[in-house]
């Protein structure tokens, strides 16, 4: 994958944090991250005083930080940072940030030399994975822990994972016959603020989410059809009164699950149910409701994916340095708890239906809480009363490709 700062989709993202896919910096990458970085030079040859690049950090801003520590002072910032706590993230984790923080580098207006990010591709086309811990970004300065981790094993400190095995950063390096990066002016800085430990985190159980819609409709649909309940309210002309995009593509699913249901035309002309179970007859409008508050969420990820995030920017058309918020992580937090609400409520009516199943009450005439076993089995138990021949297995129905895709 060449990087480009161009926008990440989620499956973009997955292709480099579960498989092999190698990422390198584009040409064009290179040439916009050696202008910036010219800025920065140029500061320091005159002695300008600019945040970040020769001042202290936050409340120090107005100290100035002499000539000959001012590779040592962002040298140190990483060392401070890096003080996260708790299990390692996993490694498709910090592979997704890895890739994350290449990308947004590679926009050019952070000031780092694209060597540097380019150690960071070979770091990840290697496999050696830095030691994240998993606590310690608040959001609001960035994923600062997280990704003074990250570039801990980048200059040859801290641990990391190769092959599995954990070992000091350093030597994970030389197994690959990787040298670690050397700081220069605002390049610790660069590689500190941004969003990429949140982005990759949300943006890997964001797409967890996107697929488990799709089981919900598949473990829905068999739920009909245990129930010897009807599709009726999944017909396209009612979806088309209420045109939410995520309601209609819910509905088509269902439909497309439940074509030709030899359970559903054995028993229509005799059921004198009228309507079913909210838990059924909604599955579109809630189902879909959770499918746009997810399409809402990768529409925010794409955007982050292709969004400078470190303070201060560097813009080498005018030579001006600027320093902003650009790291604050509002906007995917938010969008990862408008998430977390919206996959409450596809659990809460999943455990309605699960109800459904296996109380008595409620369960049309099935077994008696039904064993998990029965459950779980790719049969539909129906009631004693029905002959064997209404038990149908799955096979090579929809609802089972579905399942097991």
């Amino acid at each position: 994958m060449e990087l480009n700062g161009q926008a990440l989709s989620l499956s973009d993202i997955a292709s480099v944090a579960y498989g092999d896919t190698h990422a390198q910096i584009a040409a064009a990458a290179r040439k916009r991250m050696a202008a910036s970085r010219k800025v920065i030079d140029d500061i320091v040859a005159r002695g300008s005083v600019v945040y970040g690049v020769n001042t202290g950090f936050g409340k120090l801003a107005d100290v100035r930080i002499a000539h000959e520590q001012i590779d040592a002072l962002q040298l140190n910032l990483v060392r401070s940072h890096a003080c996260g706590i708790g299990n390692p993230l996993s490694e498709a984790e910090v592979r997704a940030m890895m890739l994350l923080r290449a990308n947004v580098l590679a926009l050019g207006l952070s000031g780092i030399r694209p060597e540097v990010v380019e150690i960071l591709c070979e770091m990840l086309n290697a496999r050696v994975h830095p030691v994240v811990p998993e606590k310690g970004s608040v959001g609001a300065s960035g994923d600062l822990a997280p990704l003074a981790h990250l570039a801990l094993t980048l200059i040859g400190e801290g641990e990391a994972f190769l092959d599995g095995k954990r070992m000091g950063s350093a030597e994970a390096l030389k197994r690959s016959k990787l040298k670690p990066a050397r700081l220069a002016a605002k390049e610790g800085l660069a590689l500190l603020n941004g969003t990429q430990g949140m982005h990759a985190v949300g943006g890997l159980s964001i797409l967890r989410a996107k697929r488990l819609t799709n089981l919900a409709d598949v473990a829905g649909a068999i739920t009909l059809e245990g129930l010897r309940d009807t599709p009726a309210a999944f017909d396209a002309r009612l979806q088309d009164a209420r045109p939410h995009a995520g309601q209609k593509a819910a509905a088509a699913h269902l439909r497309s699950l439940l074509e030709n249901s030899q359970i559903r035309e054995s028993h229509r002309k005799n059921d004198p149910r009228i309507q079913d179970a909210y838990s059924i007859r909604c599955m579109p409008q809630v189902h879909g409701a959770v499918r746009d508050v997810l399409a809402h969420c990768e529409q925010v990820l794409s955007i982050e994916s292709a969004s400078a995030t470190d303070n201060p920017l560097v813009f080498a058309k005018t030579g001006d340095v600027i320093s902003g918020g650009n790291f604050h992580g509002a906007p995917l937090a938010l969008a990862f708890d408008y998430a977390a609400i919206a996959l409450t409520d596809l659990m809460n009516i999943s455990e309605r239906r699960i109800d459904r199943l296996t109380n008595p009450d409620k369960s049309e005439g099935l077994r008696r809480f039904s064993r998990a076993n029965r459950a779980l089995s790719p049969v539909l138990w129906l009631p004693r009363s029905r002959p064997r021949h209404w038990s149908t297995r799955l096979g090579s129905s929809p609802i089972r490709q579905a399942a097991i895709t």
